[in-house]
């Protein structure tokens, strides 16, 4: 695994903080302390790249925060790396520092800033940090998980209250292109209405009448989640109520959802794919993004990945309307 031609790496977390990342910061800065490399820690992702704000980092740095939420990195917008003039000055820091490799956790976005890195003479390698599950090389990112136990959480929650009121209650869920969260923590929570932004839906057909079936059934109250690419919850309510008579109450969990400890499923698959980044960048490999398919830690390259596009599972689509019955 040794490669005298990689001696110091750097780990940034770009986009949407999710839970997780901390996991893998501290795997790269491990795993590569075992590999004898040094490693630095970039702070506000390709903003602080720019800017130099590069800190070394070793096994201590990362002691506790496995089990923390967000990043200890953090993150920001660069409007400035989106320009070539930016990422040639990101790769001129970056040879200031010595790096011979970075490692970029993040979303879609942050792969293409990798991909511009490689381009411009920076090693990088890339893995899936975001809450939507939309990596499209990926059949799971990191912070999924954690994310739907706390959508979970939370409809539980709001579902006793819409028990004791006999209400309607309509849940907007993060995902503006993407409904994995709606869909699966819709089945988990047994909702009557699910919506997504990859499946057309109308309001009578879609909303009003497995309502008003699941009441002539006997129910008392319902449970609607909707994928924030829909939107329009408050007012969605209201025209329920207005068209039902049912009382109907509108929730946006908004950014709860990206908080909290990262469960056991996002703390591992984080640690694997930091390792896997890590190796990648001795073995002499760049502009890869880390991913799992078939359950197995595998990589693909980047232009690769941003091309294949991630159908949502029809399987899902269709339990979620057997359990409505």
């Amino acid at each position: 695994m040794e490669n005298k031609n990689v001696r110091t790496i750097g780990v940034l977390t770009s986009g949407g903080d999710a839970p997780g990342m901390n996991a893998a910061i501290r795997s790269v800065v491990r795993v590569g302390s075992y590999y004898g490399l040094k490693v630095f820690g970039v702070r506000r992702g390709y903003n602080g790249l720019i800017n130099g704000e590069l800190e070394e980092m070793n096994a201590r740095s990362v002691s506790e925060i496995l089990q923390r939420g967000g990043t200890i990195l953090q993150t920001a917008r660069c409007l400035e790396f989106k320009e070539e003039a930016g990422v040639k000055k990101a790769v001129e820091i970056a040879k200031v520092f010595g790096l011979d490799g970075l490692v970029v956790v993040g979303g879609d976005g942050s792969f293409r800033g990798a991909r511009d890195l490689c381009a411009a003479g920076l090693p990088t390698i890339a893995l899936p940090g975001t809450i939507d599950n939309d990596i499209s090389c990926s059949e799971y990112t990191v912070g999924y998980d954690t994310c739907l136990n706390t959508v979970k959480d939370a409809v539980d929650k709001i579902r006793d209250t819409a028990q004791s009121h006999e209400r309607c209650s309509i849940i907007e869920v993060m995902g503006r292109a993407a409904g994995y969260i709606a869909i699966q923590a819709g089945i988990a929570c047994g909702a009557e209405v699910i919506l997504v932004p990859e499946r057309k839906w109308s309001f009578d057909e879609d909303v009003l009448r497995p309502i008003l079936e699941s009441k002539s059934r006997g129910r008392k109250h319902s449970i609607i989640i909707v994928a924030e690419g829909i939107g329009g919850v408050i007012e969605m309510a209201k025209e329920i109520e207005e068209k039902t008579g049912i009382e109907s109450r509108a929730t946006i969990l908004g950014h709860v959802q990206r908080g909290g400890s990262p469960t056991v499923r996002d703390r591992v698959v984080a640690s694997e794919m930091g390792c896997k980044a890590v190796e990648l960048l001795l073995e002499g490999k760049q502009n890869r993004i880390v991913c799992m398919q078939q359950h197995e830690i595998v990589d693909v390259d980047i232009e690769e990945g941003l091309a294949m596009k991630k159908e949502l599972p029809q399987n899902l689509v269709d339990l979620a309307k057997k359990l409505t019955v």
